[in-house]
């Protein structure tokens, strides 16, 4: 039976300039970072890879836990930014309680986005898309009152 989701991992060619937007920009806690070494056979045999070593970290974002590797063997390659209807996981979604302020913030701070925030009366949201480092579509929501979608707090109490 599965419980829910755990995590989410992302790979990257570039560790620091990913904690660099979910650490610095959207303000994720860094919990943990760790280093593989080639000689960890175990992991390798998780991912498939002969000689993997990574080093990453292990983020939190409210009730979810985001991990970022890079790989040091084999280097990863950069992957070319998609557009959000090709196959594959498409987003991560971050529930914000301010979006204007938000936007204006990061915007600031060079982050781009496909649009400004937009407003979807029938799901009683507002929401925008824009891209980490990496080209990984990132969507920033406000969930307004009345809206039927659930608190982040309901979904998974933090201890």
């Amino acid at each position: 039976m599965i419980n829910g989701v755990h995590h989410i991992s992302l790979a990257t060619t570039d560790i620091e300039r990913m904690l660099g937007f979910y650490r610095d920009l959207l303000g994720l806690e860094v919990r943990e970072m760790w280093k593989v070494p080639e000689t960890d056979e175990t992991f390798q045999t998780i991912v498939g890879l002969k000689d993997a070593a990574f080093h990453a970290a292990w983020l939190r974002a409210g009730n979810v836990e985001i991990e970022i590797f890079e790989y040091l063997h084999p280097k990863g390659r950069p992957v070319t930014p998609s557009p959000a209807c090709d196959a594959g996981i498409r987003h991560i979604c971050f529930d914000v309680g301010d979006l204007a302020s938000e936007y204006l913030r990061l915007k600031a701070a060079g982050v781009e986005f496909f649009s400004e925030p937009q407003h979807v009366p029938e799901a009683r949201v507002t929401t925008c898309y824009a891209r980490d480092p990496d080209g990984n579509i990132v969507e920033l929501q406000e969930v307004h009152a009345g809206s039927g979608i659930p608190a982040i707090s309901t979904y998974a109490p933090l201890s």
